[in-house]
């Protein structure tokens, strides 16, 4: 088995790929590209492709209890159906904020949802990290990013963290069993090119990251230290998830957007799904419960 020797597994060419998510009962990879709308969902080689459209850019997509997933659209978090592709309101968000759109998701072991807000021209500090659980009113739990990434936990569920995109900067913070942040730090800080983008904590509790025009995807100790760097064909490597069978294949998705001509020339495969086999397995997909 060759560790770490990333294959295109989807050439799709997407505008903007971003949080791919193994669902285990489906045995099957979901993401979204989230400036052509769209909802797309494969197997683990890539094969029994299938995608939806939606109305408006769709940031996260993650499974619920009940077969449904939940979806985060500008100004809402949403319920969508496979079966009938339609969409149902769940919950309204930032109606003071009309240029901000929803980003990236992730559901605790609680199954509770943590995502991301930002402003969609790249520029003002109005993005927020949100936390919803069942029965209980949407959280505010941090603010003042202009593009919110990675929401994750550690696997003993006592640290979280959260990426200021534009500051190449990752926080960690303590979590506590009710849900509460405290003691934000810097876990890490990206050295050369490359913005950090959406995350994954690995089964030892090891960070992952996809470097935005960095061409790469990086790998940290809890202790913040770099072990490893795998390098990716493409520049914009935006999110990994760990699945398939034994959760130690990791996909990876790209993205094409702010790549010019000729960089697209260089890059056949920018905007691909890309998978490839480690030694430590990730952690299990949890499903939101939304009541």
């Amino acid at each position: 088995m060759n560790l770490y020797q990333p294959e295109c597994i989807w050439p799709l060419g997407a505008t903007l790929a971003e949080g791919p998510v193994w669902h285990a009962e489906d045995k099957a990879l979901y993401f979204v590209d989230i400036k052509q709308r769209a909802i797309h969902r494969c197997a683990e080689d890539g094969g029994r492709r299938q995608s939806w459209t939606v109305p408006d850019e769709v940031g996260f997509a993650l499974p619920m209890h009940g077969g449904d997933f939940v979806c985060g659209l500008p100004g809402r978090i949403e319920r969508f159906s496979f079966e009938t592709g339609e969409l149902t309101p769940l919950q309204p968000l930032e109606a003071h904020l009309p240029g901000n759109r929803l980003n990236d998701g992730y559901v605790d072991r609680h199954g509770a949802l943590w995502f991301g807000s930002m402003d969609n021209a790249e520029e003002a500090p109005s993005g927020a990290l949100y936390r919803h659980a069942a029965g209980e009113a949407v959280q505010h739990k941090d603010g003042g990013y202009v593009i919110t990434n990675g929401p994750c936990v550690s696997p003993d569920g006592r640290t979280f963290y959260h990426t200021d995109t534009l500051e190449k900067t990752i926080y960690a913070f303590d979590l506590d069993e009710q849900g509460n942040l405290s003691n934000k730090r810097v876990f890490v800080r990206i050295e050369g090119s490359g913005y950090p983008d959406g995350t994954a904590v690995d089964a030892d509790g090891a960070l992952w990251v996809g470097l935005f025009g960095g061409a790469r995807i990086e790998r940290y100790a809890a202790s913040g230290e770099l072990l490893d760097t795998i390098n990716m064909p493409c520049s914009n490597i935006t999110k990994v998830t760990f699945g398939g069978e034994d959760l130690r294949t990791v996909f990876v998705t790209t993205a094409r957007k702010g790549l010019s001509a000729e960089e697209l020339s260089r890059e056949p495969l920018a905007g691909g799904i890309f998978s490839f086999r480690v030694a430590s397995p990730g952690q299990l997909q949890h499903l939101y419960i939304p009541e």
